[in-house]
């Protein structure tokens, strides 16, 4: 977690009254880290979509078209490893397209000539949610590292607030302890464990075990939507991790 987030971005989703705006504004973010589409989404139908789900995506129309006509959303291969990993990986590595059948690599070359040739997805798992992820394609220079782990942070963040826009009625917010609160915190400062454990005066097992309980209430699969979780529900500050 070394990129930090651009809070003027989120001020900005914070403020949307609805996920047209929010997606205006995750789109336009994302083309000037150098990436030129993105699906922010609920694995569904894209055209089709359930009531809950979280659907940001400006993928060209002819292929949401054939995607949804040929039912992808079953076999599509970046939402099948999305919902078995949690790390993000690139659509052109090889351990990734090592695992898919055959009609899988027909959807990736079937989406490349539709302009989607390379991109970066970024796994969004919640019990509380659709299965998930933010898929952002590169652009023909490439994108620098650093602006990759920046779009890693607005998917997050757009996603959630997509999610708390779609959905009523939550249930009750866990609570975290003083000590989780803390390493919430600097999760949101970019600090790592042994960060942490130096700040705090703890070992790193002992951090990690804290963040991984934090992780566990809030039902979330990384560190990263424990943060953004315990910000939206304003059990950290923003001015405390700015």
């Amino acid at each position: 977690m070394q990129a930090r987030m651009n809070w003027a971005f989120a001020e900005v989703c914070d403020r949307a009254t609805n996920v047209d705006e929010l997606q205006t504004a995750f789109m336009r973010e994302i083309r000037e880290l150098g990436f030129t589409h993105a699906a922010c989404a609920s694995h569904v139908d894209p055209l089709r979509p359930p009531a809950d789900a979280v659907m940001m995506v400006d993928y060209p129309l002819p292929w949401l078209q054939r995607f949804s006509d040929q039912n992808y959303a079953k076999r599509d291969p970046v939402y099948w490893r999305a919902r078995r990993q949690t790390l993000p990986f690139q659509w052109s590595d090889r351990i990734f397209r090592a695992g898919l059948a055959a009609d899988q690599i027909r959807i990736l070359s079937e989406a490349a000539e539709a302009g989607l040739i390379d991109g970066i997805t970024i796994p969004i798992h919640a019990p509380d949610a659709l299965p998930a992820s933010c898929s952002l394609v590169i652009g023909p220079d490439g994108v620098d590292p650093l602006n990759a782990q920046k779009a890693t942070w607005y998917g997050v963040y757009a996603h959630e607030c997509a999610r708390r826009l779609r959905l009523a009625g939550m249930p009750a917010k866990p609570v975290l302890s003083p000590r989780e609160r803390e390493c919430v915190q600097l999760l949101g400062q970019g600090k790592d464990d042994g960060d942490m454990a130096v700040i705090l005066g703890l070992s790193e097992h002992t951090v990690h075990n804290i963040v991984r309980r934090a992780m566990h209430k809030y039902g979330v699969a990384s560190r990263m939507q424990a943060f953004v979780r315990a910000l939206k529900d304003g059990q950290i500050r923003l001015e405390d991790v700015c």
